[in-house]
């Protein structure tokens, strides 16, 4: 994996090994980098690309690899690649929707250390953490947890507590949230943007807290999914636009699309209840059922109020192939 892919951290930010009460330099190379690719008509194709690069942690001594579930999501390869210059096939073994963790067997030995999970019950804002991407020491971000904080994505995505950390890791798809006690808290999912003081924006990373993934991985192994009812999924990308919840697009052929929902609506109504910012959005629309059940949503489109029905569908279950209007 290039360094222009993944690029190098500061020699200024980088943990010291000698200040670890475990051993670093061991400890990194359970981070592995991941490589994906997903057919040009799979359904993210358009937003997330078909050839994905990111990383990877060994948690299991079996080769069982964490990382985040877009590196993966629709892809017919996956490949595996350690400090000690294995490339080794991977195999998708499961993807969660609701926490976006995803789980790949490497399908040959990785000989590499597996590490260990935490709970990030027990990470509190200010603690000293690590960032780490495949590639080692250099790769190695010293940091801190600065929010434990609830986190909605526009993709119909919603954490009730993600974990934000600084300084921002160049390189933070699928890395690894290590506490000073040489426990993985968490799987790097986004860059983001924070207000400080006087509300300048700082960059940050935001991770998916591990214990949602001890939550569910029994099931990912052995179903590929959380053996639970899925969520309703409307195929809509939504967005806070001042006081408005604003339809940004659509899957071609979603059920969004199928029921003329339109980039521009703005989401007014769910059930007939008001709704406020997209957490209240997505819960409400969960909250009416699981998956297949009728959305019904109320939407103001060039000053016309228009009642829409969106029959919701398990997006796992659905067609590989589509665009975003």
């Amino acid at each position: 994996m290039s360094d222009s892919i993944n690029p190098q951290v500061s020699t200024d930010q980088q943990p010291d090994p000698g200040q670890c009460s475990f051993a670093l330099e061991t400890l990194l190379t359970s981070l592995v980098g991941v490589r994906s690719h997903i057919p040009d008509n799979a359904l993210t194709a358009s937003v997330l690309g078909t050839e994905r690069f990111g990383h990877g942690i060994i948690v299991e001594d079996t080769g069982l690899v964490v990382t985040i579930g877009y590196l993966i999501m629709e892809a017919d390869s996956v490949w595996l690649l350690t400090d000690g210059g294995l490339t080794v096939q991977g195999h998708v073994l499961g993807y969660d929707q609701e926490s976006g963790l995803g789980l790949v067997q490497a399908l040959g030995s990785l000989k590499q250390p597996n590490m260990t999970l935490g709970s990030a019950d027990n990470l509190a804002p200010g603690d000293g953490v690590i960032v780490a991407s495949h590639g080692g020491i250099c790769h190695a971000l010293r940091g801190s947890l600065t929010a434990k904080r609830e986190f909605a994505g526009y993709w119909e995505y919603l954490l009730d507590e993600a974990l934000f950390t600084t300084p921002a890791h160049p390189s933070w798809g699928g890395a690894g949230l290590i506490g000073e006690d040489g426990l993985l808290y968490g799987v790097g999912s986004l860059l983001v943007q924070e207000s400080g003081k006087d509300d300048e924006l700082t960059d940050c990373n935001m991770f998916v807290p591990i214990d949602l993934l001890e939550q569910s991985i029994d099931d990912l192994k052995a179903y590929g999914r959380p053996n639970r009812s899925p969520r309703p999924w409307l195929g809509v990308f939504a967005y806070d636009v001042g006081d408005n919840l604003v339809i940004a697009g659509v899957y071609s052929e979603g059920p969004a699309h199928r029921a003329d929902l339109r980039p521009g609506d703005v989401v007014m109504q769910v059930g007939g209840r008001s709704v406020q910012g997209l957490p209240e959005l997505f819960r409400s629309i969960w909250a009416v059922g699981e998956a297949g059940v009728s959305i019904p949503l109320t939407v103001l489109r060039d000053a016309e109020t228009l009642d829409i029905a969106v029959q919701s569908v398990d997006r796992t279950a659905f067609g590989h192939t589509g665009n975003v209007h």
